[in-house]
């Protein structure tokens, strides 16, 4: 951590730090223009602390600056603190936190070969890519992996959703289905509503990468064509079919445990 540098505070809405931080922390693609990140509230700064990420800014409102903790007053090099007229009109939130740390995001780096991985294919909801990323985290998968058409996987509303997992992962996004394969050399398990060999039956490998489809069309043909084994949950109440990120917590858990 640094030293606890003194505060620049901004009143004029007019402030063009103002005008970028408001496009970071509502635009799901922001972040890609920008090469920043926002991280909004106490749970993600700390989690963002915890994993030994350095915000490039710790923005506070002016209230909340008052009464702030030392450990986000140190964490970066620049301290911004926002008139609280101004700070609602940037934070995207129903009841905006008072503390945000702008990150810079993380350098783009290609699949680690060989890495239990899990396969986002499409999936649109940002609550779903961010489910699906924290229960990644939680049962010991190192990288996910997005195909185009996935969620903006560093938006505001996927980081969110993933509590803090993205700091635990390696994430790659905008791949094709032909670099995914190529790069990633593990076999690759493919979710289906209707086919394949019941989970709970399954001899799973570790390591390996679950692809997990578009909510409402699944796993693209390629993928499914090329999968090593294609894998069902029994679902003995008769539903035709669960969400992604609750089926993802199942197979995920199911991994995990079978390689441990």
């Amino acid at each position: 951590m640094t030293e606890q540098a003194s505060p620049v505070f901004i009143q004029s809405p007019a402030n063009a730090l103002v005008k970028d931080l408001r496009r970071l922390a509502q635009d799901s693609t922001g972040y890609r223009r920008q090469g920043r990140v926002w991280v909004e509230g106490e749970h993600l700064c700390s989690a963002a602390l915890q994993r030994g990420r350095q915000p490039a800014l710790a923005v506070f409102s002016e209230s909340f600056w008052q009464e702030s903790l030392v450990q986000y007053r140190v964490a970066a090099i620049k301290n911004i603190v926002i008139a609280d007229t101004l700070w609602a009109g940037i934070s995207a939130l129903e009841s905006p936190a008072g503390v945000a740390f702008v990150l810079d995001l993380p350098q783009s780096a290609g699949l680690a070969a060989g890495e239990a991985t899990v396969v986002l294919d499409r999936l649109q909801d940002a609550g779903n890519v961010g489910s699906i990323l924290r229960s990644a985290a939680a049962f010991g998968f190192t990288q996910v992996a997005a195909l185009k058409g996935t969620a903006a996987l560093w938006s505001p509303k996927v980081l969110r959703a993933g509590m803090g997992a993205h700091f635990a992962l390696r994430l790659v996004e905008g791949l094709d289905e032909d670099s995914l394969l190529q790069d990633l050399r593990v076999p690759l398990l493919v979710t289906s509503s209707h086919q394949g060999e019941l989970l709970h039956r399954a001899a799973l490998p570790w390591p390996c990468g679950w692809v997990l489809g578009h909510e409402g069309q699944g796993v693209s043909p390629g993928l499914e064509q090329r999968a090593s084994a294609h894998i069902r949950i029994a679902q003995p109440g008769g539903e035709e079919s669960l969400n992604v990120a609750a089926a993802a917590a199942i197979c995920l858990h199911a991994s995990a445990a079978a390689a441990h």
